[in-house]
């Protein structure tokens, strides 16, 4: 291995450098390409377990009749500091 102070790592950086004015903005190789594919789909599995366990709680209180008031106080009675019409 050659370290950057060495005679011969500062060469491998002064032709990097040259390269690099020859690659493309924004490119990408094709193991970054795989790599962010692989993760993007590793979330999108998460996320659809997630958006899964969410549906199925919700699901499950509800006993597939109307939607049940999400908090507030129990129907026909006034919420608390408020007066009764």
């Amino acid at each position: 291995m050659a370290g950057a102070t060495t005679d011969i790592g500062k060469a491998c950086l002064d032709a990097l450098n040259k390269l690099v004015k020859y690659v493309p903005a924004g490119s990408v190789n094709p193991a970054a390409q795989k790599n962010n594919i692989e993760q993007m789909a590793m979330k999108n599995t998460q996320q659809n377990a997630q958006m899964q366990a969410l549906k199925a709680q919700r699901m499950g209180g509800q006993g597939g009749g109307q939607p049940q008031p999400q908090g507030g106080a129990p129907q026909g009675q006034p919420m608390p500091g408020q007066a009764a019409a």
